[in-house]
């Protein structure tokens, strides 16, 4: 039957040896990775830091206390550098240093509540300013109603959030929020930082 068919194609022109394998096309190399850029030593910031801060640090602002509930409990970090960025979705921003070892606990809860700080609770702000301590010891607290973050009492404002986007700042990370509830109350001064102390308004 083979010599029949072999026969046959050979009378009608056709290939009775199957032509050769094309090689695999070889998979495709992956570009290599370019170099992290490092500043080189020829390069130098254009202020110093100590210069950068004090400078800086004329720029009054107000105190935050930024607050998260993971699964070893709750956590929290003293914060400047909050500020309120959108109406229309509602967002807020905070910086945080990419450094910090509560942020990543912030991370994977995915939401925070911003606690704003009145004019008498610099020592809740120094309490939440330290690393490695217990923050939350002899803190009152209850829950945010939106995302169950802990809302310390006594505070004037309170913003709570849920983690929108995550931009990167130099050494530190841009942390957007989406308000997703808010209060305040209407009387009370807020606690201010000016130059490296906690101040407040005066009448």
């Amino acid at each position: 039957m083979a010599a029949t068919a072999v026969r046959y194609l050979r009378s009608v022109g056709a290939a009775t040896t199957a032509a050769p394998r094309t090689p695999p096309e070889a998979p495709p190399q992956a570009l290599p990775r370019p170099d992290l850029r490092a500043v080189r030593d020829d390069e130098r910031p254009p202020v110093a830091p100590a210069e950068f801060r004090r400078v800086l640090g004329h720029f009054a602002s107000g105190v935050t206390v930024v607050t998260a509930r993971d699964t070893d409990g709750p956590t929290g970090f003293a914060c400047q550098s909050f500020a309120s960025l959108s109406l229309d979705p509602p967002l807020v921003s905070f910086m945080v240093a990419r450094t910090s070892t509560t942020w990543p606990r912030i991370a994977r809860a995915g939401v925070f509540c911003v606690n704003i700080l009145g004019a008498e609770q610099g020592a809740l702000c120094r309490g939440f300013a330290v690393s490695g301590a217990d923050k939350f010891a002899g803190v009152a607290y209850g829950e945010a109603p939106a995302t169950g973050s802990p809302l310390l009492d006594s505070v004037p404002a309170w913003i709570d959030c849920r983690i929108h986007a995550v931009h990167t700042g130099g050494d530190h990370l841009i942390v957007v929020g989406r308000v997703e509830a808010l209060g305040a109350e209407e009387e009370g001064d807020p606690l201010l930082f000016h130059r490296g102390a906690f101040g407040r308004f005066s009448g």
